[in-house]
């Protein structure tokens, strides 16, 4: 049967009996869902369980996620009534109703947010020996070589901007700091209105001395009185603009897809404003004046207690500290050093779970021998994200220029890494590889890589990765993902019509051992959700468990509500945005949701579906979501080794044992955290020392 085909037990739609509809209040709010995945964050800053500087991490992951919830969510909200598309949210709300609760949660999360860093890491940083602190506390000392780097480093790359009849107020670009500083001439007692911009390149926070940190505005706030030479400057704040910089580009009318995405790169940094931060010391007139000129409305001015901008924790978080972080560990080894790694994946499937199992001596290892190999004809690979200094890039460019023949596609529309990878396909072009864009009006959002090599007896063989994260080697020290590494023929042939798909005409859509997105995957889901269903009207074992980033599709929840209504037991680890609503009598009492977060980002996608000795168990790289589904090429896999399916069976287990630390989201839709006595990913860390996953399921 392949994957695509109708599974065995799936009841044809005139057999199925008519159905109660189900309640217009089913699903939560996704926006409020999204900001309180951002709340649970914030629960890991305040943890004094979790290491210091991974708290003060946590802060900055907080900001930089809130960052991009306004750019794109809030934005998009914006841009549907703009538009005039008024349609309600899957919570039930209009988007105006959505916006105004999005500002209420979201001024409450950020006023927490300011006082976790002002009343408790500060003080804990101080403790320890690690000052953030403001120009005011500096000593005098500090100030002179302040003063020193100001003149040297700073003042260079300032560039005030007046404002008065002969100089428009300037465009603030989103996400940049600013000064609004207010000068007045000593002579006629005339007041201007200034910018000063605070440069991005130069750190956020500014080294005062050994462990000292200061917020850079306030060192360029301090010598104001050098950049209006003459002027008295009478006060200034601090302000940041956040813009709506999702990217808007008609494939269907584009004759070249790289240069219309440059520019629309370029209209990007002028998209309207969705959020004005400013510092609640900033006076009413100064305020006004932003207010009009930025045209931004009150449910989008958030005042909070300075320093704004807490992204640039990321710094102070590493800090060489060792005793304030999480212990290290090496990562184990999925395949040894010494084997022949073609030669093992001729044997057995290997199943690899990052980052407890090395990237580098894996996946990045599979490319880099693949381009070294000279037995080795091809590689195919799809490229979604990677690093600034990616080896897996440089094995594609070192094939290439050996001779071998190397297709790459490469998602140039990857959202905030569209610069980056339009780079990276000039780069791979320049080399002799041969890059395609992927399909007209899909993302290539799959994880496959596919060596072909010709063996001693002459006959050709295929090797394949299929996983649920990008190849980035730098993220794969800090995402939780797993990957596939396979010989398999019928993994082979199904990966080869899929590139073929990527880089052709073809319409392929008979797979074996995947399902692939937007054909089948869908419909793979369902049908395996009725065929769960239809087990367990039978008096048969029935079970579904899903892990995912995101469970937002309306068909796919309204399909588990209908299991749960079965009898069907629904478990669903989402780590993020989820609008299924659990626990509700009559609807979904099956259904337990929980989320799990901590030193490692939870990413990989995992399906399983049956409740008996042999379930079905896929990974790969789509979320429940419906531009997963629908809107973008995506690819599951089926894992069939027995051991693997019981390592990722006892992985499901664990999560939601009432001894493991996680958030149960319940029926009112309000996420509640309960501390067991295991940490999952700290117990996977200390299983996997110097074993693999099939030692760890033997």
């Amino acid at each position: 049967m392949s994957a695509q085909s109708s599974p065995a037990h799936e009841p044809e739609e005139a057999d199925l009996p008519a159905r109660a509809p189900l309640p217009n209040e089913r699903f939560l709010n996704r926006e409020e869902s999204w900001l309180q995945f951002n709340e649970r964050v914030l629960e890991l800053a305040e943890d004094s369980s979790v290491p210091l500087l991974e708290r003060v991490r946590f802060l900055a992951i907080f900001a930089s996620n809130l960052d991009e919830f306004f750019r794109v969510r809030v934005a998009g909200l914006k841009r549907r009534m703009a538009t005039g598309l008024l349609l309600r949210t899957t919570g039930g709300l209009k988007p105006s109703e959505a916006l105004s609760r999005i500002a209420t949660v979201a001024d409450e999360l950020a006023r927490r947010h300011a006082a976790v860093f002002h009343d408790r890491i500060c003080p804990e940083l101080a403790e320890e020996g690690i000052a953030i602190v403001r120009w005011d506390d500096l000593a005098r000392d500090e100030r002179t070589a302040l003063r020193k780097l100001f003149r040297e480093r700073i003042r260079p790359v300032l560039t005030p901007l007046a404002v008065d009849p002969a100089h428009p107020f300037p465009y603030i670009s989103g996400l940049s700091l600013n000064l609004a500083v207010t000068v007045r001439n000593p002579e006629d007692g005339h007041t201007v209105f200034a910018r000063v911009k605070v440069p991005s390149q130069l750190p956020r926070f500014v080294t005062a001395s050994p462990n000292r940190f200061v917020p850079l505005e306030d060192v360029i706030a301090a010598h104001l009185g050098e950049l209006f030479k003459g002027m008295q400057v009478v006060q200034h704040h601090v302000f940041r603009v956040t813009r709506n910089e999702d990217l808007e580009v008609d494939e269907d009318v584009t004759e070249n897809l790289m240069k219309a995405l440059e520019r629309e790169l370029l209209r990007r940094r002028f998209g309207p404003p969705v959020r004005l931060e400013v510092e609640d010391t900033i006076t009413p007139q100064v305020l006004e004046l932003l207010v009009d000129e930025l045209g931004v409305s009150d449910n989008e001015i958030y005042r909070l207690p300075g320093p704004l901008d807490l992204t640039g924790l990321h710094a102070i978080a590493d800090l060489d500290r060792p005793e304030l972080h999480y212990r290290p560990f090496v990562p184990a080894e999925a395949i040894s050093a010494e084997d022949d790694l073609f030669a093992v994946l001729r044997e057995r499937d290997i199943l690899i779970h990052h980052p407890y199992d090395s990237f580098a001596t894996s996946v990045q290892r599979f490319v880099e021998e693949a381009a070294a190999d000279p037995d080795v004809l091809a590689i195919k690979q799809t490229l979604y994200r990677t690093s600034g200094d990616s080896p897996i890039v440089d094995a594609l460019i070192d094939a290439a220029e050996a001779g071998k023949q190397v297709v790459v596609v490469v998602e140039i529309k990857a959202r905030f890494d569209e610069h980056a990878n339009i780079s990276w396909a000039r780069k791979l072009e320049t080399a002799g590889c041969h890059v395609v864009y992927g399909v007209l009006g899909l993302k290539t959002h799959c994880k496959l890589s596919m060596v072909v090599r010709q063996e001693a007896g002459g006959e050709l063989r295929r090797y394949c990765h299929i996983g649920t994260g990008n190849y980035n080697p730098k993220t794969a020290r800090q995402y939780e993902d797993f990957g596939l590494l396979t010989a398999d023929p019928q993994v082979g042939e199904d990966v080869t019509d899929l590139f073929i798909h990527l880089t052709g005409y073809s319409h392929q859509s008979e797979y074996r051992r995947l399902l692939v997105a937007p054909d089948s995957l869908r419909r793979g889901l369902l049908a395996r959700i009725e065929q769960e269903i239809a087990h367990r009207g039978a008096g048969r074992a029935a079970r579904i468990r899903i892990k995912t980033n995101s469970m937002v599709d309306e068909p796919i929840i309204d399909a588990l509500y209908r299991a749960s209504q079965a009898g069907v037991p629904v478990d669903l680890w989402v780590r993020g945005i989820c609008t299924l609503r659990p626990g509700v009598p009559g609807l979904s009492e099956n259904i337990r949701v929980r989320s799990v977060l901590g030193r490692f980002l939870e990413h990989s996608r995992v399906y399983e579906f049956g409740g008996g000795r042999r379930p079905e168990i896929w990974i790969g790289s789509a979320d429940l979501m419906r531009r997963n589904l629908d809107r973008r090429v995506e690819a599951l896999v089926k894992v069939t080794s027995p051991q693997q399916r019981r390592y990722l069976s006892d992985l499901l287990d664990l999560a939601f044992l009432d001894t493991t630390t996680a958030w149960t989201l319940h029926s009112d839709g309000k996420w509640l955290r309960h501390r067991g006595e295991v940490d999952l990913q700290h117990h996977l860390i200390a299983g996997r020392r110097w074993r693999t996953v099939d030692d760890v399921t033997e």
